[in-house]
Order: C-alpha cells, then structure tokens, then sequence
C-alpha cells in the first residue's frame, strides 16, 4: 500500500466510522515506568482526551521483567504496541523480530549521576561501586561515556546491574551504591535531600533516540487507521507538553502521575525545555540520526557486529507520516 492511498484508506475509515466502537490497542508498559516521567506523553494523551478523539482505547499491560521483555511479548502477540529502549528492539529485529519503531518517545534523556554528599569528584568513584542497568541498555552506555569523559576506566569502578530507576535509588540510599544514574524527578529530589550531581549524560552523548513505540509490521499495516490514530494522539500529546501556555497543565500532570511535589514537577519541565534539551520529541517522531548513533555505540560495545545496519531497518514511518508528524 502507498502512503497516498493509505492517506485516503484511512480518511475514508475515520469518516465511515466516526461513531463506531473504539478500537482497543493492548499497549505493553515497561514496570518501572508506569509512574515516572517518561510516561508522561501517554498520561497526557488519555486524559486530555486525544485518545478518545482518534476512537482509541488503549488497554495498558505491564510486561513482568522490564525492558528486555518488551518486544519479546509484542511477538508472542500479547500486546499491539510497545514502549522499548531501541537498543533491545534492534537486537529483536536483528533476531528475527518482525517489529519496528512507529513512534518516538523520550529521545535523547538526561540521566544524572547522583552520587553520597561525600562524593565530591569524578576522582573519588575510583574503586567504588556504581549501579547501573543491563549493559546494552542506553543508560549504562551514556553513563560509561560520562565516566570515560571524566577520566574514568572501566576497571576504575565496579558496577552493580540494577533495571529500573526504583532499584537504583534504593541502592543509592541504602548506601550500598556510591553513584547511580537517575532520571527527572528522581534525580531532582535526590540533590534536594543532599545527595550530589556529579555530571549529566548529555555532557558525553548529545544526540540519541532512548526510547520508542514499536508494533509488529504485519499487525500495524493490517490496523493502519487505528495506528495513525494512536501516533496523531501521541503527537498531540507531545505537542501540548511543549506549549507554553500548557506549561502547568503538564506539571499538574506530573504531580498526579509521579507524585512528587509541585516545586520538582515545575523543575522537571524547565530542566527539559528552559532550554529545549531535546529530550522530548516535538511531536512523536522518531529520530533516525539519535537511532543510528545508538546502532553506532552498540557496535562499539560488540553489542552488533560490523557491517552495522542502518537505522531505516528498524522503522516503519509511514503511520507518523500519514498523521503528520514525521
């Protein structure tokens, strides 16, 4: 099918089934994000009612085991549509995996080094224990770019694999980790209650597509008028995050979605837009300069193997082109 007459397929759908049932997307979560930042684009999309709009229901599952069961349970079938950090969708797709990015979420994050109040260099990690995720996964790769930036080898340091922001923190704060990786607004709080900020992942990676919505490519080509709905919802919601004149709207909504306090939900959006950091997607596209420096750093890690392929392999961008957002 062309993207003009998928274009004309799905006008013709949307105006034939404008009050029909909404169609159920089964969307997988990963766990440790289901009251962070990073979903704050699908919070918003549900309750400001852009979902609703593109006769959309979107029925959340928490696959069991985080990220690197994302794609994995998109194959089985168990979900339509998934949240997964690239670097274990290329792996899927590299495998075999008929899936593909459809929609871009957090592209290039900030992730903070946060490390004990007596912690006051890069120097002083020499010998110490820092908890960071699996280590194909983006953060530990931004982070050991920031630690090699800082003068830091890898036999400088011991690491501890710890998946999700939840375990991370708790490390840190029972004393057991002397540095981890922490997002907004863990990191926020963190240097609040005294804890130090010893450098943010974007001094050593400045381009990156951290996170996507992938969706097998048989299912999506077969359910095109309810995927271009799903992406123009997440578009819009990204589109009102960046507003200005939404500005406490999304704050609010940082409130209600991770419960910290009013003052850190405020910092979180400034930190990512005063200035614009690019964390955030303008409007849900996906970023094939930030997915081909992910593929580069795999293979510098000998996560892939030479010849690497190019991003293009990984995404089907006709469902985002189709809502005018790619």
């Amino acid at each position: 099918m062309t993207f003009r007459t998928l274009a004309i397929f799905v006008a013709l759908a949307g105006f034939s089934s404008a009050h029909a049932d909404p169609t159920t997307l089964r969307f997988g979560q990963i766990p440790s994000t289901a009251r962070a930042v990073s979903s704050l684009y699908l919070y918003i999309a549900e309750k400001q009612g852009f979902f609703a709009r593109e006769n959309i229901a979107v029925d959340v599952a928490q696959i069991p085991g985080g990220t690197g069961n994302m794609v994995a349970a998109l194959d089985r079938g168990d979900v339509d549509v998934t949240q997964t950090a690239t670097p274990y969708l290329i792996q899927a797709v590299l495998n075999g995996s008929p899936a593909a990015a459809i929609a871009g979420t957090t592209a290039n994050p900030i992730y903070s080094l946060i490390a004990k109040p007596e912690i006051k260099t890069f120097a002083d990690l020499k010998g110490k224990l820092i908890g960071l995720s699996l280590p194909v996964d983006t953060i530990s790769i931004s982070m050991r770019k920031l630690l090699a930036l800082k003068g830091l080898g890898q036999d400088d340091y011991r690491v501890k694999e710890l998946v999700g922001t939840p375990l991370r923190a708790a490390c840190l704060k029972s004393g057991e980790c002397d540095a981890v990786p922490l997002g907004q607004p863990d990191d926020l709080v963190a240097v609040k209650d005294g804890y130090r900020r010893l450098g943010l992942s974007t001094e050593a990676v400045e381009s990156f597509q951290f996170e996507v919505i992938a969706a097998r490519r048989d299912f999506a080509q077969n359910h095109a008028p309810a995927i271009i709905g799903f992406v123009s919802a997440l578009a819009d919601a990204f589109r009102f995050i960046r507003d200005p004149a939404h500005r406490d709207d999304a704050a609010n909504a940082i409130v209600a979605l991770t419960g910290t306090s009013d003052d850190i939900a405020s910092a979180t959006i400034a930190f990512y837009l005063d200035p614009d950091r690019g964390v955030l997607p303008r409007q849900a596209e996906v970023d094939l300069d930030g997915l081909g420096q992910v593929i580069a750093f795999m293979g510098e890690g000998g996560t892939i193997k030479p010849p690497l392929p190019a991003p293009e392999q990984f995404v089907d961008l006709q469902y985002l082109r189709a809502a005018g957002a790619q």
